[in-house]
């Protein structure tokens, strides 16, 4: 495989240097049919991507398809939110009949059905009342005291109080909040998506249209909301903050690789090639099918993290040679000799950072770390081969071109300020490596045993815009202005007028034969003696609606039907026990068949039972609580409910972040070992270039606990990140040290790596820094948490590199090499490098005998 690595660097090298447009020209080909996929990139947004395959969320989705649910959104429903002083009024109630009617009249509503609290009590004045037209005559005709004592009629009607908010007042026949809702039949049976989804909803347009109508012909604080809505959302966020940071991370990489290249034909390299890094990768993505979400908006920025960082590298110790004097070809040799090798580890180790992410059991984040990795190779490809091709076929003809030079001077000279303060590290490792070594151990220690204390979260919310949008954001002229965001508000609004003021709610999902005679036993038993979680009643049970309290309130009711209850319960406790098939009709057929369906399936093949959950009771509670009680069932019982299923996402981001943290560690120790005993035979090497990793990955776990950033779908990948995007500082300073160790005694080798290095290292700290840094500006505040922990991971990275890796290298220098005083090349020994029987070394191709200057 050493051969193998050598003919590919060879091959590099002759076309590179010999064969410079032909290079450009095949790499410009590749990028246009990457260029025609991008038109096949297809997005996905929402929560509902990382619930696919977890058994919560499948049960979730077969409740909303096997049971109807009152005025919940649905795949085809919209909800039409009301606010009022009193909702119940004679005005709000015509108002929200109107609403109503106005959709319905119109063709491309697809309105199937309607209901709202407003025709509850309609029907209630009228019973002939049907349609919304007679419903709006009748309430128009009734005086506010039949509409008053109409309320009062059907304050135990499910109905009416099921659509009314928590401060519904019997007595005075008032409420704050209702809500409508309009169903739909779309052509050819489509859905619109549960909440959390995301794609083109066809009720996103019909839900838009709807606002618009109720705007425009009624006087009345009526809110259209539902899953079109929502789709609509998490499409737009990524679009708007794609459009501010895009441009900001531009203006700041375009600011910084000016002064890192002080030269307009090398900037307008760089700039080309990170253009084609991004082209590539997205064309890959349109090629492959693979859907672009929101974790993916970091994408880019990582792409331009490592390709910025191998283009300073690359231009930076180019100039290097060519300021001993040597020619444009020898140069450009010499440096991709040295740079492919470190390019080459530096892209296997970012890579297997990245690709650990496959362990992970959330689909979104096993599609971000297979994008994320090959954009990597692709810009391992561009700016190891295409570049200096390029730049060997500008040099050539720099002189005939009126394009002025600014600078061809390198980054960080020997006995320059920017020298001396890069050579910090350098001084301490002189004088005190061990002690440098031990603090750094203990500091990782220490930090990362402070970071077990960072939280996991997964909401909703993470995956939509604030309710609040920052005014600096709002500022922005068009087209960078953010839109105007409503769900989050309406969903907040929701929770606290619509939820129990006692907590939420968990729902268990029961699947067997429900007209077996021990079926509603089983499911009144279960709630018995519960877990402190759950809310109970004065006989200690649980709290509880299910299709057992349904036939037990329908039977205080109705004496027809308590009589039926009656003659089928043996031990006289209100639960049938015989001829449950019967029961379920007589239950049907009466007022309570409505409510009835909600929790009893059509085939009676299922049932869900919903607990009520403390308040102070939090979302791990609750969901170990549920899964307690679903023990309890003879029959197949699975938790569910939002609470549930994004509790067990949150659990498997946290298991997920551990998971890849540990893979890409492993992978990448075992990777360093093995490709530096194979290229340098040097395997302890690896051991070495992995100490200012474990300082970068300890310190960004710590600092997420220290600024309040809990693990989520976003930052879940942050510290597998942080080995790959910082194993490219290490790698670039041990391969650079390597190199001059072979000619020089270890420190004056380890003071011309570190200054060498560290001007080109510096440079790109600061250009992804800044560049990644801008995810701050982003609508979505958790991508902003993103931004700010990579561009950290960064700056701790190349701090590690600069102050922590010198004095690893030094004891290790000790350990393996003996002498410091000796270069590696001059001694003979095994812990010398890997040469061919001509003498050649693979690191530079260059006869070590020779003395030739690297």
């Amino acid at each position: 495989m050493r051969l193998d690595f050598q003919r590919f660097v060879d091959w590099a090298d002759d076309n590179i240097v010999n064969r410079p447009k032909k290079v450009m020209l095949a790499f410009l080909l590749v990028t246009l049919i990457f260029a025609g996929g991008l038109g096949n990139v297809s997005t996905e947004a929402g929560t509902q991507q990382f619930a696919e395959d977890i058994p919560a969320s499948n049960a979730l989705e077969r409740i909303e398809n096997e049971f109807e649910s009152p005025f919940a959104t649905s795949p085809g429903s919209t909800q039409l939110v009301q606010r009022d002083r009193n909702v119940l009024s004679k005005r709000s109630m015509i108002a929200m009949l109107r609403a109503q009617q106005a959709l319905e009249e119109r063709d491309d509503m697809y309105v199937s059905g309607t209901s709202s609290s407003a025709a509850v009590v309609a029907r209630s004045i009228d019973p002939e009342a049907t349609t919304l037209d007679r419903q709006i005559t009748t309430l128009e005709r009734a005086t506010a005291t039949e509409i008053d004592r109409a309320v009062r009629e059907n304050a135990d009607n499910s109905a009416l109080t099921g659509s009314l908010s928590n401060d519904f007042n019997r007595r005075a026949a008032s409420a704050s909040a209702t809500i409508g809702v309009v169903q739909h039949d779309l052509p050819g049976g489509s859905g619109g998506g549960s909440v959390g989804q995301s794609g083109d909803s066809p009720l996103t347009s019909i839900q838009n249209d709807a606002q618009r109508i109720i705007d425009a012909e009624l006087d009345a604080d009526i809110t259209v909301f539902g899953s079109g809505i929502i789709a609509d959302e998490f499409g737009t966020v990524i679009t708007d903050s794609l459009l501010i940071v895009t441009p900001a991370a531009v203006l700041l990489i375009v600011g910084f690789l000016v002064i890192a290249y002080r030269d307009l034909l090398d900037l307008l390299l760089g700039i080309t090639s990170l253009g084609m890094a991004v082209i590539w990768t997205f064309g890959f993505l349109g090629l492959a099918g693979i859907p672009f979400n929101q974790i993916m908006i970091s994408v880019p920025p990582l792409l331009l993290a490592v390709g910025i960082d191998f283009g300073i590298h690359a231009i930076n110790r180019y100039r290097e040679d060519r300021a001993t004097g040597l020619d444009v070809e020898s140069a450009m040799q010499l440096t991709t000799d040295q740079l492919l090798v470190a390019f080459f580890i530096v892209t296997g180790t970012t890579v297997i950072g990245f690709l650990s992410n496959l362990a992970s059991d959330l689909p979104p984040i096993r599609d971000f770390g297979i994008v994320a990795g090959v954009g990597i190779i692709f810009v391992f490809l561009i700016f190891g081969i295409f570049l200096p091709a390029a730049k060997v076929w500008m040099d050539r003809r720099r002189e005939n071109w009126p394009i002025p030079t600014f600078s061809q001077r390198p980054l960080g000279e020997e006995g320059s300020a920017l020298g001396k303060v890069l050579s910090v590290g350098v001084v301490l490792s002189r004088y005190a490596p061990v002690v440098v070594l031990v603090l750094a151990l203990l500091f990782s220690v220490g930090a990362a045993g402070y970071a077990t204390g960072v939280d996991t979260s997964f909401t909703q919310e993470d995956f939509l815009p604030p309710e609040e949008v920052s005014p600096l954001l709002k500022s922005l002229p068009e087209p960078f202005a953010p839109s105007d965001y409503g769900v989050v508000g309406t969903l907040n609004f929701l929770e606290d007028k619509f939820t129990s003021t006692q907590g939420g709610s968990v729902t268990i999902y029961v699947e067997g034969r429900m007209e077996n005679d021990a079926a509603l036993e089983r499911i009144h038993r279960a709630g018995e003696d519960p877990p402190s979680e759950f809310v109970t009643d004065g006989n200690r049970r649980a709290e509880s609606t299910s299709i057992v309290t349904i036939i037990r309130d329908q039977a205080e009711r109705d004496p027809e039907f308590a009589a039926v209850v009656e003659r089928n319960d043996r031990n006289d406790n209100g639960v049938p026990d015989d001829n449950l098939g019967t029961v379920y009709d007589e239950l049907a057929a009466s007022s309570a068949g409505s409510q009835a369906s909600q929790y009893l399936a059509e085939d009676r093949r299922s049932a869900r039972v919903v607990y009520t959950v403390s308040a102070d009771a939090s979302d791990s509670e609750a969901t170990a609580a549920a899964d307690e009680v679903a023990d309890r069932f003879r029959y197949e019982a699975t938790p569910t409910g939002n609470t549930v299923v994004f509790q067990e996402v949150s659990d498997l981001i946290f298991e997920s972040a551990i998971t890849s943290l540990a893979l890409a560690l492993g992978a990448t120790v075992v990777f360093l070992v093995f490709i530096y005993w194979l290229l340098e035979g040097l395997p302890s090497l690896g051991i070495a270039n992995l100490a200012p990793i474990v300082v970068a990955v300890a310190s960004v776990a710590g600092t997420m606990r220290v600024l309040g950033i809990s693990f989520n779908a976003f930052t879940a990948t942050i510290l597998s990140l942080t080995i790959g995007l910082g194993i490219d500082y290490s790698v670039h300073v041990v391969h650079r040290f390597v190199d001059e160790r072979r000619e020089r005694a270890l420190m004056p080798a380890l003071q011309r790596t570190v200054v060498g290095t560290g001007g080109a290292l510096l440079g790109s700290m600061a250009t992804t820094a800044f560049g990644i840094g801008v995810l701050v500006l982003a609508v979505l505040s958790v991508l902003g948490q993103f931004g700010v922990l990579t561009a950290i991971s960064i700056i701790y990275s190349f701090l590690a590199s600069l102050l922590v890796l010198p004095s690893a290298l030094v004891v290790w220098d000790r350990l393996v090499n003996g002498d410091p005083s000796v270069p590696i090349g001059q001694r003979g020994d095994a812990a010398g490098p890997a040469a061919d029987v001509d003498g050649t070394t693979r690191a530079s191709g260059q006869n070590l005998s020779d003395g030739g200057q690297l």
